[in-house]
C-alpha cells in the first residue's frame, strides 16, 4: 500500500471524529485536514474548528453549504415524489452525496492522497459516502476507522481518548446518549437505545422538533406555496430561498405535529433496522407537489413517473446519487417539471397535511366545462364512451367466451 501523507477526515468534533483525528495520525502517520458541513443540523460548528485548532490541525475547513443541500440536493429529489419503501423521505440519504463531494474536491484542493469518514461497517453511510467519492475521483484512497480498529464500544472509545488526551467534554460524553442522532435541514433521525426493540414506543421526550399532534393547536394553519418549475419558489405569496423554504416549513409543520415516523426500514448491507425520524417539511413538500402536479401533468407522465420513483427512490438510499442511471432519471424528471407551476393551499391540523386548493394559472389542465356534473354544452359527447369502453373490454369477452361463460 503506497505511503498515505495527507487525509481529509469529514469532522463534527464530537467524540468519535476527534478520535478518528488521532488515530490517523497515529496509524498512517499523515497530517489530517478537518473538514466540517453546516447542512442545517441546527448546532453550530464553529466549535469543531477550535477543537481541531486544539488538536494542531492546520488546514481546516468549515463550511455552509445549507442553500447548496437544498437547492441541488432536497429540491430535486422531491421533484421526483421520493419516498423509500412507503415511507422514509431520505433526509439521512440525500445528505451524503454532498459531503462525499466536498471531501473530493477538498482533497484534490490540499492534494490530499485519501478521505475518512466516521461511519460504521454495519450502516448505510459508508456506502453512501464511498460509492460517491469513488464516482467523482475514481483512484481516491477511503480509509474507514470502524472497518479497521478495534475501539468497538464505547468504553474503548472513552479510554483512548482519555490515554491520548483528546479534548473532549468528558462531563458530557460520560452521559451516553440513548439514541445515534443524525440531523440537517430536512430531518432529524433517531436509532438505538429502546427503539432497538421494534415493540417499543419511542418515548416523548426523543423528540426534538415536532410536538405531539394530540398537543398542537385547535386551530388549524394555512400556508401557501408557490411552485415554479416543480420547486417551491414561495410561501404565501413572499419569495424565499430553497433553504429558507424548508426552514419555515420545518417551524410551521413541527408546531402543528406534522412528520414524525416510525420505522423498520431494509438498509442496503442487508440487515433490517428500526429508525424513528422528524421531517415536518419534506412531509408537507411531499403532499403540496403531488397537488400541484395532479393538476398540471399529463395523466401518462404522472404514471410513469410514479412507476420510477421506487427505483429512483432505491438510487438514493443505497448511495448512487452520482451514478449515470440517476442522472437519467433526473434529466427526464426535470423535464416533467416544465409545465409544474402554481399555488398550493394546504392545511396543518394535529399531524395532518390537507390540501385545501390548488390553482394554475398557466398549466392547469383541469377544464370545467368537461369534468363538470351539470350541462356541458357539449364539451363532452358522454355516448363515445360506450364505444371506448366495448373496445377495452373485447379481450375480456373473448377471455369469457371461452371458458363457456
Amino acid at each position: 500500500m503506497s505511503k498515505i501523507n495527507k487525509v481529509v477526515l469529514a469532522y463534527s468534533g464530537g467524540l468519535d471524529t476527534s478520535i478518528i483525528l488521532k488515530w490517523l495520525r497515529d496509524q498512517y502517520d499523515c497530517e489530517v485536514v478537518t473538514f466540517t458541513a453546516d447542512i442545517g443540523q441546527g448546532e453550530e460548528v464553529e466549535p469543531a474548528r477550535a477543537k481541531a485548532k486544539a488538536m494542531g490541525v492546520k488546514e481546516i475547513y468549515i463550511e455552509d453549504l445549507r442553500e447548496e443541500f437544498a437547492r441541488d440536493y432536497v429540491f430535486p429529489m422531491f421533484r421526483a415524489n421520493t419516498i423509500y419503501e412507503g415511507e422514509y423521505l431520505l433526509g439521512t440519504s440525500i445528505a451524503r452525496p454532498l459531503i462525499a463531494k466536498r471531501l473530493v474536491e477538498i482533497a484534490n484542493e490540499t492534494g490530499a492522497d485519501a478521505i475518512s469518514h466516521g461511519a460504521t461497517g454495519k450502516g448505510n453511510d459508508q456506502v453512501r459516502f464511498e460509492l460517491g467519492a469513488y464516482a467523482l475521483k475514481p483512484d481516491v484512497k477511503v480509509i474507514a476507522p470502524w472497518r479497521e480498529w478495534d475501539l468497538l464500544s464505547r468504553e474503548k472509545l472513552m479510554a483512548y481518548a482519555k490515554e491520548h488526551d483528546i479534548p473532549v467534554d468528558f462531563a458530557k460524553a460520560g452521559k451516553k446518549s440513548p439514541y445515534s442522532m443524525d440531523a440537517n435541514s430536512l430531518h432529524i433521525s433517531y436509532e438505538g437505545g429502546i427503539l432497538e426493540d421494534p415493540w417499543a414506543e419511542p418515548e416523548e421526550d426523543m423528540w426534538r422538533w415536532t410536538v405531539p399532534p394530540e398537543k398542537a393547536p385547535d386551530t388549524p394553519a394555512y400556508v401557501e406555496l408557490t411552485y415554479r418549475h416543480g420547486d417551491i419558489v414561495a410561501i404565501d405569496g413572499k419569495e424565499t430561498s430553497p433553504a429558507r423554504v424548508m426552514e419555515i416549513l420545518n417551524k410551521i409543520g413541527g408546531a402543528n405535529g406534522i412528520g414524525r415516523d416510525d420505522i423498520v426500514e431494509n438498509r442496503y448491507v442487508g440487515m433490517k433496522s428500526r429508525g424513528c425520524y422528524e421531517t415536518p417539511a419534506g412531509t408537507i413538500m411531499l403532499k403540496a407537489h403531488r397537488a400541484m402536479e395532479s393538476l398540471t401533468l399529463d395523466r401518462e407522465v404522472m404514471h410513469l413517473k410514479d412507476e420510477l420513483m421506487p427505483r429512483y427512490a432505491k438510487l438514493i438510499y443505497n448511495g448512487y446519487w452520482w451514478s449515470p442511471e440517476r442522472c437519467m432519471l433526473q434529466t427526464m424528471i426535470d423535464a416533467s417539471q416544465e409545465t409544474v407551476n402554481g399555488v398550493v393551499r394546504m392545511k396543518l391540523y394535529k399531524g395532518n397535511v390537507i390540501v385545501a386548493g390548488r390553482k394554475s394559472d398557466t398549466d392547469s389542465l383541469f377544464d370545467e366545462r368537461i369534468a363538470t356534473f351539470e350541462e356541458d354544452e357539449g364539451a363532452y359527447d358522454q355516448k363515445d364512451a360506450e364505444g371506448f369502453i366495448k373496445l377495452n373490454a373485447l379481450r375480456l369477452r373473448i377471455a369469457a367466451r371461452r371458458r363457456g361463460i
